[in-house]
């Protein structure tokens, strides 16, 4: 219902008329629009992190520029995520949920290292924050794990036929996934070397192409 302030304005003699100023009482938004609103800050929030990670790496990354880029109040950060690690654990959950999402058992060892090169390649910026992720970490401070999921993956792939017997398994995930970045790691020798440029579609299937073509071929016996 309407509830109109009345302004009384009187000139000399004349009747004094009654003007109604309506003012439309303000909506509140309701449950599933402040959901789809929180939603669309917390994705801007995660996009705007991923960037700055990416380019920054979590030292280097400011959560004012975070907030300026995804257009939101800083203080979004603290109340999603719990501050700064906090979003940057979720931008990394990003990143696993792609790997989860690619690793198939029933696919060969030369098609999923193909589909690696695909899908990161058209993620670069998850690319780049894993190389930077890496990088940052010092290797004194890490230590030698036996039982690395994906290893213990690669001996099962070994023991099927798909890796030679005289393959290491932890150097083959390791030189598959220096493979995987190269890219990304060397663009301009990567253009220098193969005329296109990593950044585009062509050079993401044709690394593919061959990233597979090799990761089938150590399966040699030779």
């Amino acid at each position: 219902m309407r509830g109109p302030t009345a302004i009384i304005n009187q000139t000399g003699d004349r009747v004094g008329r009654i003007v109604e100023i309506v003012q439309e009482p303000r909506r509140q938004p309701r449950a599933h629009e402040r959901v789809r609103d929180a939603d669309r800050s917390r994705k801007a929030l995660l996009e705007a992190a991923q960037a700055q990670f990416a380019e920054h790496g979590f030292a280097g990354a400011r959560v004012e520029a975070i907030a300026a880029k995804a257009g939101v109040n800083k203080q979004l950060i603290a109340y999603y995520f719990g501050g700064k690690r906090g979003l940057y654990d979720a931008v990394v959950e990003r990143r696993q949920a792609l790997v989860a999402e690619l690793d198939a058992t029933d696919t060969s060892l030369g098609e999923l290292a193909g589909r690696y090169v695909r899908v990161f390649g058209d993620h670069p910026e998850l690319e780049r924050l894993f190389l930077r992720d890496t990088l940052d970490q010092d290797p004194d401070g890490v230590e030698f794990d036996p039982d690395v999921p994906e290893v213990a993956e690669l001996r099962r792939r070994q023991q099927d036929g798909e890796l030679a017997p005289s393959l290491d398994p932890a150097f083959v995930l390791l030189f598959l996934q220096a493979m995987t970045v190269a890219g990304t790691l060397f663009p301009a020798e990567t253009k220098r070397l193969t005329g296109l440029d990593p950044r585009t579609p062509e050079f993401r299937r044709r690394s593919a192409d061959q990233v597979r073509l090799i990761v089938d071929k150590l399966a040699d016996q030779g």
